[in-house]
């Protein structure tokens, strides 16, 4: 039976616009309390508030990998602080059973003068080892880090990513129970960056408990089990990662390309109005959930006549790639509404977003070209390289049997 080590009710955090939030020493509680009387009948402006964290309540069981997911501004970071105890929820309580490790600011407790070997003590230390722990993963630390030539300068010698890549060494090297991680896994070059995913990977795979924010979606579908999508500070949906992920970025292709993304021609003519996935398999009509056989609609209006018409259909990756693309020649329309309609054997594309282009043309001239909006959002079970170096474009499932020749 798995066992609740983080239990969270009600949470909020509100802090006032416009002033730092100030942590009271005693002298300061003392002359708050000897000035009370003096401060009687003062007008005191209005004060505004935000609340940056408002009824959040979840359970996370021993073992899992969570991902919290959400634009800028939701609410993630105060959340990982309020259960790090770096600051107080304003209303609600949490309970964390378990060490707790957290890797929210990369370079905590490191010191400009100090050489990079005495930063790591001094940081390792901060963040909560002891002596003796640090000298016994030294070597480690210095080797994941790549650093091992400087290590003995000062370390305001090292370039911005040296630090960051032995900041981030001595955090992963923490040994927590729970371990809350915001986006640090940005640091450095990309290799460098493969190796903290690794790590982070490693982490996972040794049953710690760990709560993973990014922005980086195939970070969180490679690290994560469960998703918490937060939005103006609440929990806005939680479940499968391939899900929740598919709806958010669906969400975010919405408002990023907002409603029109056409470019058209002769328009009295012919229009696209809408697509659609046929039996998608999930409530959302542009999320495809399914690697078996798949259907795509097109819906047109055809306004006049079209006699000899061509019609043009692309398909593109995020990077604006082509994945597939077709054309059909002689299609004759009369006015009406008609439903072009796609049928694949399958979809084997890797998870993420992906975007239609389908265009109509006569005897040469463009009666409308629409770049489909919302994207098609691939959220399939995942059947490639755990290495991101060996990840294609394709997802296809596979079975593999060995035997031995006689």
């Amino acid at each position: 039976m798995s066992k609740t080590v983080i239990h969270a009710e009600g949470l909020g955090k509100r802090y006032r616009v416009g002033e730092r939030e100030r942590y009271l020493a005693l002298r300061d509680v003392l002359t708050r309390a000897f000035t009370a009387p003096f401060r009687r009948g003062r007008v005191y402006r209005k004060r505004d508030y935000l609340w940056a964290l408002r009824n959040v309540s979840f359970d996370v069981q021993q073992g899992e990998v969570i991902g919290l997911i959400g634009r800028n501004g939701a609410g993630k970071t105060t959340l990982l602080k309020i259960l790090s105890r770096i600051t107080s929820p304003t209303e609600g309580c949490a309970e964390i059973h378990g060490r707790v490790g957290s890797l929210l600011e990369v370079g905590t407790g490191f010191h400009p003068e100090l050489t990079g070997r005495e930063n790591i003590f001094l940081s390792g230390a901060v963040l909560g080892m002891g002596r003796n722990e640090i000298g016994r993963k030294y070597d480690a630390i210095v080797d994941f880090a790549g650093v091992e030539r400087y290590i003995d300068t000062p370390l305001k010698h090292f370039s911005t990513g040296m630090q960051m890549r032995l900041a981030f060494a001595v955090a992963a090297h923490l040994e927590p129970e729970i371990l809350f991680v915001d986006e640090v896994l940005a640091v450095g070059d990309m290799e460098f960056q493969k190796k903290c995913l690794g790590k982070m990977h490693e982490v996972s795979k040794s049953g710690r408990t760990i709560v993973f924010v990014s922005h980086q979606m195939n970070q969180i579908r490679r690290l994560c089990e469960r998703v918490f999508w937060i939005e103006n500070g609440m929990i806005h949906k939680v479940g499968q990662t391939g899900l929740i992920l598919g709806e958010y970025e669906a969400a975010s292709s919405t408002s990023h390309h907002g409603t029109n993304g056409r470019s058209s021609g002769e328009q009295t003519k012919t229009r696209f109005l809408n697509w659609q996935i046929g039996g998608a398999g999930s409530d959302v009509s542009n999320i495809l959930t399914t690697l078996g056989c798949a259907k795509v609609n097109f819906t047109v209006e055809v306004l006049n006549r079209v006699q000899s018409g061509q019609h043009g259909i692309a398909l593109f990756n995020s990077e604006r790639q082509v994945m597939w693309a077709s054309a059909a020649e002689r299609v004759q329309l009369e006015p009406g509404i008609y439903e072009f309609n796609y049928t694949f054997p399958s979809l084997p594309l890797r998870p993420g977003a992906y975007s239609w282009q389908v265009s109509l043309w006569e005897e040469g001239k463009l009666l409308d070209l629409w770049d489909c909006t919302p994207d098609m959002i691939i959220a399939t079970e995942v059947h490639q390289h755990p290495q991101d170096q060996w990840k294609g474009l394709l997802n296809v499932p596979s079975e593999l049997v060995i035997r031995r020749r006689s």
